[in-house]
């Protein structure tokens, strides 16, 4: 089982998005047995008392318009442990990746990487918190998750 999990600052955006995307390119593609899809955050910022924000209105509507259901996800952070649970550790940004290491340590393993990466690119993700263009978000992810999956199923042939 290939375990990925996807990053962003307060996970109520971008990373619940490309969970919920890279999801579905997974449940079309029969590998439900064989890749397994979360999302966390570097900050406690949408967590209170223990308890995450869900995912955030608009970007909730956003993933709905493509046919997608994010329902009963809430905001949890990353934990220094979760280097070890996971295969992939993905950020959204530049920024996100500097507070993966910091929580994660050494990538002695080189499982960390940057999310638009998988789209043949080496911008950020565009960040909907900021610009309120939560389509433009969309279209990263959805790209960046098409090609993580061509990469994942390379890996499992």
């Amino acid at each position: 089982m290939i375990r990925i999990m996807f990053v962003c600052h307060g996970n109520i955006c971008r990373s619940p998005m490309a969970e919920f995307i890279m999801r579905k390119y997974v449940k079309q593609n029969n590998l439900s047995d064989y890749i397994s899809v979360s999302s966390c955050a570097t900050s406690t910022e949408e967590i209170w008392h223990g308890q995450g924000n869900p995912v955030y209105p608009p970007a909730k509507a956003e993933l709905k318009k493509h046919g997608i259901c994010a329902d009963g996800k809430y905001a949890v952070q990353l934990q220094a442990s979760d280097y070890d649970k996971y295969d992939y550790l993905i950020g959204m940004d530049t920024m996100n990746i500097r507070n993966m290491k910091r929580i994660l340590g050494n990538d002695r393993e080189e499982k960390i990487y940057k999310m638009m990466t998988f789209a043949g690119r080496s911008d950020d993700v565009a960040d909907p918190w900021y610009s309120g263009d939560f389509t433009r978000t969309y279209n990263d992810l959805d790209e960046a998750c098409r090609g993580l999956l061509e990469f994942l199923k390379e890996k499992i042939s």
